[in-house]
Formats: structure tokens, C-alpha cells, sequence
């Protein structure tokens, strides 16, 4: 099976860079020339953009920063599309916007799924990342190879889309904490507690979660380094609050995220480290949340292990 693998981003360059170290036939299309070589240099082979890999793959997957982009991606190789062809996007976008592109690739005799991830750049990094796979189960059983080269845990979601809601559903529910434990951090300093101490009480007790035993510890070091921006947050809620929207469920919090990062951008600018929306409340308080001892970034210690399909409960 060839593959071609369009957006060599923070995430894009990590999962094709799994699919290059597993041995695949893989070719590569970014804009920036310098996020391709780092990839050629290790075997892939090189595209001179999305109609050529669409022409010469069995599968081209897209990994891009936002729904337009992915837009005037699939309007440049939709008349490549021929049948059995197959169009993966694994970038975090609407859920009825990849139904109507996946659409237009299905009326051309191809398939389509949706296939975001989850998990952090540092499990995106070793293989070790959790995958949402949206499409009929054909084409899931088409693409699962590929899915566990790059992912460790694979959940089949359901038809085209589905995987889309429940990536901004879990992306607005690390969001919320992301800003509950800015408040815990800077609420813990300001009464007098020791960081070190308090990162451990949480991550020992009933507060702990994914969220806190990353982000707080670059929050903790200083650097904020998580490899995501207050944009993409921003992105993210505003389309979790869609899906709502569209479902006609009133939410309390997701408003209060989205005015939250809105204001973060305003002051620190849209390209800000999200972990940065803690400047917030350390300009309020004028307290310093630093603490010795915390890692600049994350890496992932886990062995890179094969993947596998996550069954629901029935």
C-alpha cells in the first residue's frame, strides 16, 4: 500500500514519521521545505503537492491546521480521486465539513474516514497515540494497518464525522482542565502551599487526570511548552460549541473557555503556548507558578508497542 501524508506540522510530522520508522511506503507534501527533507532524509519519498500524491497513492491522509485548510487541500486532489482511492483526515475539524468533502470523494468512487488523534505530541512522537477512526467498517478495516502503525489505541467510532465530535469533545474536556489546574496551581501558591508538594497531592489523589500529569508540569518548569497554541484552543472549543449548537444543548462552561481564551489572545497573542493562559491569573496575583524539578517539555517513556482496536462495552 502507498501513502501519502499531507501536513508535516507538530502532530502530521510525528505520525508520518511512525508510518516511516514501521517501513511503509510513504511520500510526503508540505509547504515548508524543511519539515519535508527532515522526513526524505529518513526514506519518504517526496510529492510535488496534493494531486500528485492522490495520484500515485492508495491512501493520502491530511494532518493540517484548520478546516479551510483542509478545504483548498481536497479542492486541489478531488480530480485525482478515482476508484479506491482513499482519503484520511487526521486533522481536528467539523464534523459536517469532513462529511461534505468525505462525501465528494465518495461520489468519485473512493472512501473516506476521519481519523484524529489524541494523546499529546510526545505519544504522537513514539507510536504510542490513541487514534478516533470515523467510517464505514470496510474502510476501517482498510486502513488499521496504517492506524496502528501510527497509534497504539484505535477506537472505531462509527460513520463518517463521529470521530470529529469526539475529538473536540475531548479536546474541550482537557481545555476545562487545562484552566481548572491553572486555578488549583495559583489558588494552592497563593495560600502559602509549596508547589512541588501540591502537584503531588494532585496527581496522587481524586483530582489527578492526563491534563495535570503533563501540562502542569511545563506549567510548573516555565517553559509552557506543550507543542499547541491559544489559536488552536480557540479552534477547538469554538468547534465543540458548534456541535452543541447544532444539537441544541445549552452549555455553562464551554462560553466561559471561549471568553477565557479569547481574552488570552487579546493580551499574549493568538500564537501563545496555551499553557500560557496561566499569565492570566500570575498577572492578577502578581505570584510566580514555577517550581523546581519540572521537565521544559514532555517525552513519552513508554515503548512503542503495536496497536490494537479499542472494543466499546456493549
Amino acid at each position: 500500500m502507498k501513502v501519502g501524508f499531507i501536513g508535516l506540522g507538530n502532530v502530521g510530522s510525528k505520525l508520518a514519521g511512525s508510518l516511516v520508522r514501521n517501513g511503509l511506503d510513504v511520500s510526503v507534501y508540505d509547504l515548508a521545505a524543511d519539515v519535508m527533507a527532515v522526513l526524505t532524509d529518513k526514506g519518504a519519498g517526496s510529492a510535488t503537492g496534493p494531486a500528485d500524491l492522490m495520484e500515485r497513492c492508495d491512501v493520502v491522509i491530511t494532518c493540517l491546521p484548520s478546516p479551510s485548510a483542509s478545504d483548498a487541500v481536497m479542492r486541489t486532489m478531488l480530480p485525482a480521486v478515482s476508484e479506491g482511492k482513499i482519503w484520511l483526515e487526521m486533522s481536528t475539524t467539523d464534523e459536517a465539513e469532513v462529511r461534505r468533502l468525505g462525501e465528494m470523494v465518495i461520489a468519485r468512487g473512493g472512501a473516506a474516514a476521519d481519523c484524529p488523534v489524541s494523546g499529546g505530541c510526545h505519544r504522537a512522537a513514539t507510536g504510542n497515540i490513541s487514534i478516533f477512526a470515523g467510517c464505514d467498517r470496510a474502510t476501517f478495516e482498510s486502513v488499521f494497518p496504517l492506524l496502528t502503525a501510527m497509534g497504539r489505541r484505535v477506537l472505531h467510532t462509527g460513520d463518517l464525522g463521529s470521530a470529529s465530535v469526539l475529538k473536540v469533545v475531548t479536546n474541550y474536556l482537557a481545555t476545562a482542565n487545562l484552566v481548572s489546574c491553572c486555578e488549583a496551581l495559583v489558588t494552592a501558591k497563593a495560600a502559602g502551599m509549596d508547589l512541588n508538594t501540591a502537584f503531588e497531592a494532585i496527581r496522587i489523589s481524586s483530582g489527578t487526570s492526563f491534563v495535570h500529569e503533563t501540562e502542569s508540569q511545563v506549567i510548573l518548569n516555565g517553559s509552557r511548552d506543550i507543542s499547541f497554541t491559544m489559536d488552536l484552543v480557540a479552534k477547538d472549543i469554538g468547534l465543540f460549541q458548534e456541535v452543541a449548537d447544532r444539537a441544541g444543548v445549552p452549555l455553562d462552561i464551554s462560553p466561559m473557555l471561549r471568553d477565557i481564551f479569547a481574552e488570552g489572545i487579546a493580551r499574549y497573542g493568538e500564537r501563545e503556548l496555551s499553557p500560557n493562559i496561566i499569565r492570566r491569573l500570575e498577572d492578577a496575583t502578581g505570584l510566580d507558578i514555577r517550581a523546581p524539578g519540572f521537565p521544559a517539555e514532555m517525552t513519552d517513556d513508554e515503548p512503542e508497542e503495536p496497536g490494537y482496536e479499542v472494543v466499546p462495552n456493549r
